[in-house]
């Protein structure tokens, strides 16, 4: 007999938990989606439509209340109560996923990391990028050799949105941690630090740009890494002509990949992941290019790869396998993101000791 299926609450049914995580959550083999914590009346009516076996909740102090029926919570809430919800729900003895950044500060992260270890639970951050096409199809050049020796990493997540959306991601009230260097930045700088290793100095570039916007909408982060590898991040929301998303310039040859993966547009647009289904597929014509001078050719892009995440999570928990994120790698990228912040204010670049 199949173990009972690990039961999770999800607090938060926005952009994140309703596009990412309850899919994910819900076509994970081994979870179930317990529990949709939301008090907006229209985020309830939609969770209610589209997983009706699911509880509702009003406020998270119910999952604390009813963690005895709980095996993990994931915080996919506003970025300003990620710390205080992950803590709660290892207090109360429940293992955590949570979305990025999972906080303000480094040292919040390492906090938190450390109520994990002392509490013996899970704690994962959700860095979804690492499983993007184009970040797995690079991922095996650089396992292969293929680029020889990189010397620059270029990385860009550009957007034309000359007007503002509104929202807390937009607020200029530090408590909410908003702006596109802890949001688009949180993935740039994870992607960075996870293929090329610890940053030992950074420069930092953070602008505002659109009329009435309080926060950095056109933002530049330089990484030298302990390798010698120099990062260069673009994060904007002003960009009315569209970067490649991968430029990688080595030794031997360049990858060049345009556009973005499309699992996000899939979710969006309803799509979910099954066994033995075609998912995170793109066409040959968005293929990467790989090569040197006029020797180019066409690079197939490797399917990406979102459920696998949860996958991991599932494995971890029944298994004691690694969680797919840690909250300490996850601390090494807001050391970069802090630096970064540093950088930009006093105008000088940042020199970090990485850890040996």
């Amino acid at each position: 007999m199949s173990p009972a299926p690990l039961r999770v609450g999800l607090v938060g049914y926005g952009l994140a938990g309703s596009v990412f995580h309850a899919p994910l959550i819900a076509t994970t083999d081994g979870l179930v989606l317990d529990t949709v914590v939301t008090s907006n009346p229209e985020r309830q009516a939609q969770a209610r439509a589209e997983y009706p076996d699911a509880r509702l909740a009003d406020h998270p102090d119910e999952l604390w209340k009813r963690a005895g029926e709980l095996d993990l919570i994931v915080v996919a809430s506003p970025n300003r109560t990620h710390v205080p919800l992950a803590t709660a729900a290892l207090e109360a003895g429940l293992a955590v996923v949570v979305d990025k950044p999972v906080a303000g500060t480094a040292a919040e992260a390492h906090a938190l990391a450390d109520l994990a270890d002392e509490r013996g639970l899970l704690l994962s951050v959700f860095q979804n990028r690492r499983w993007d096409n184009d970040f797995l199809t690079l991922r095996g050049l650089l396992e292969r050799g293929e680029l020889g020796d990189v010397w620059r990493f270029e990385s860009r997540f550009e957007r034309w949105r000359p007007s503002l959306k509104g929202g807390w991601r937009e607020s200029g009230d530090p408590a909410e941690v908003g702006g596109l260097l802890y949001d688009l930045g949180s993935h740039l700088v994870d992607q960075a630090l996870t293929l090329f290793g610890p940053a030992v100095s950074v420069y930092g570039e953070l602008d505002v740009r659109r009329p009435g916007a309080q926060v950095d909408d056109d933002a530049f982060v330089a990484v030298t890494h302990a390798g010698g590898v120099r990062s260069h991040l673009w994060m904007s929301a002003t960009t009315a002509q569209l970067g490649p998303r991968f430029r990688v310039l080595g030794s031997a040859a360049g990858y060049v990949k345009h556009g973005l993966d499309p699992q996000e547009a899939a979710l969006r647009d309803g799509a979910r992941p099954a066994p033995g289904a075609v998912w995170g597929t793109e066409p040959e014509a968005d293929w990467g290019l790989l090569g040197a001078g006029d020797d180019v050719r066409p690079v197939p892009t490797v399917p990406g790869g979102y459920p696998a995440y949860y996958a991991a999570v599932a494995a971890a928990l029944r298994e004691g396998t690694a969680p797919p994120v840690t909250a300490r790698e996850a601390a090494d990228a807001l050391t970069v993101i802090e630096a970064s912040a540093v950088s930009a204010r006093e105008g000088r670049t940042v020199t970090l000791t990485p850890k040996v």
